[in-house]
C-alpha cells in the first residue's frame, strides 16, 4: 500500500521590513540625576559610555504599554491593520509574567487576534533573533505578515547604587512588520551563544530567592563584556555581510546594539567601515534599551535623514547569555 505524502507549506522567496515603529520612555534622565548613589560624575559616564541622558518610562507605564505603542506605529507604517498580522514575536527580559506570553496580550491590543504569539528571551540580541525568525516564518509559508517587537522597561530592574550597569539603562520599544517582497530585503541571520560566559551579564539572584534577598536587579562584568563585544562581535558582523553576498563597502548604515559608545567606535575600526556609512548612536540620548535598542536607533537614523528607505544596513545585537545575532536588511 502506498503511504500518504504530507503537504508542507511554502512561502515567498523573499522578505523585507514593511514598516517600523518606536516608543521611548517619556522621562529624560540626565547623568547628574543618577551619579550620587554610584559616587560618579557626568564626565565619567560620558567618557566611559558616551551616554548624556537616558529615557525612562513613568511608573504607571509597563513594558507592554511601550510594546503596544511601537507595534501600532509599525503596523500603520506598513500600510496594514492588526487583522493582517499572522504572528507576533515579542523580545523582552523585563516582562514580569512568565505566562501568559506578553506577545499574546499585545496581539489582542492591536487587533491581531488570532495571530500566533510568543515571547523570546535573548536580551540585547532579541530583536535580531526575532527578525531572523520572522524571515523564516514568512518564507516557509507559516505566516504572511509577522510583527516583531523589542521592548524593555529596564528601569524596573535597576539598583541605583550599582556601578556596573544601572546607569546605562533606559526604557523603550521598537517594532517592525516583516512580510513578502519581490526582491531580497533580509539577509541570512548569523547567530549563536556562549553559555560558558553566562555570568558576565546576569540577574543578581533568581525570583525564587526574591523573598529572602529582595528584588533581583542586573549586574555585569564590564571589562569582560567590553572585550567580548569588541573582539568577538566584529567577526560575526563580517560573516553576516558575507552571507548576504555583500562587502563592507556595499553598506549604507551600521546599526549595532546600543551598549556603549566605545564598543560602537571599536567595532567601526574592526570592520573598517567607510566614512560614508551612517552609524546608529542613539545611546547618547536613550541609554541601553536592550532588545529595543536596534529598532530605536534605526528609527532615529531614518527620522533624522542620516539613512533613507532602501538603504542597506548591517544590524547586530549581543548581550546576556552570552548571545548574539546579526543580519543585513534593507531599510523600510
Amino acid at each position: 500500500m502506498t503511504r500518504p505524502t504530507l503537504t508542507q507549506a511554502t512561502g515567498p522567496a523573499h522578505t523585507r521590513i514593511l514598516g517600523l515603529g518606536a516608543a521611548r520612555g517619556s522621562k529624560v534622565v540626565p547623568n547628574d540625576d543618577i551619579v550620587g548613589p554610584i559616587e560618579s560624575s557626568d564626565e565619567w559616564i560620558r567618557q566611559r559610555t558616551g551616554i548624556v541622558t537616558r529615557r525612562r518610562a513613568e511608573a504607571d507605564t509597563d513594558v507592554l504599554d511601550l510594546a503596544e505603542e511601537a507595534a501600532r506605529e509599525a503596523i500603520k507604517n506598513a500600510g496594514l491593520t492588526g487583522a493582517d498580522i499572522d504572528a507576533v514575536i515579542l523580545s523582552t527580559v523585563t516582562y514580569f509574567h512568565q505566562t501568559p506570553a506578553g506577545a499574546a496580550i499585545v496581539a489582542d491590543r492591536v487587533g491581531a487576534t488570532p495571530a500566533a504569539a510568543y515571547d523570546i528571551s535573548a536580551a540585547c540580541a532579541g530583536y535580531c533573533y526575532g527578525v531572523g525568525q520572522a524571515d523564516a516564518l514568512v518564507r516557509s509559508g507559516a505566516a504572511r505578515n509577522v510583527l516583531v517587537i523589542g521592548a524593555e522597561k529596564m528601569s524596573d530592574f535597576i539598583d541605583p547604587t550599582d556601578r556596573s550597569i544601572s546607569f546605562l539603562l533606559g526604557d523603550g520599544a521598537g517594532a517592525v512588520v516583516i512580510g513578502p517582497s519581490d526582491t531580497p530585503g533580509i539577509g541570512p541571520t548569523v547567530w549563536g551563544s556562549d553559555g560558558g560566559q553566562a555570568q558576565l551579564i546576569r540577574q543578581t539572584h533568581s525570583w525564587q530567592e526574591a523573598g529572602e534577598q529582595g528584588w533581583p536587579t542586573l549586574r555585569q562584568e564590564g571589562a569582560s563584556v567590553f572585550k567580548w563585544a569588541v573582539w568577538q562581535m566584529a567577526p560575526v558582523a563580517q560573516k553576516a555581510v558575507a552571507a548576504a553576498g555583500l562587502t563592507i563597502d556595499d553598506l549604507d548604515a551600521f546599526i549595532p546594539h546600543q551598549a556603549n559608545m566605545r564598543i560602537i567606535d571599536q567595532m567601526i575600526k574592526q570592520l573598517k567601515l567607510p566614512d560614508t556609512v551612517a552609524v546608529g548612536r542613539d545611546i547618547a540620548d536613550m541609554g541601553n534599551t536592550s532588545a529595543a535598542s536596534i529598532p530605536l536607533a534605526t528609527e532615529r537614523l531614518l527620522r533624522e535623514g542620516q539613512a533613507k528607505s532602501g538603504d542597506i544596513a548591517l544590524q547586530i545585537g549581543f548581550g546576556a547569555g552570552l548571545v548574539y545575532a546579526a543580519q543585513v536588511v534593507v531599510l523600510p
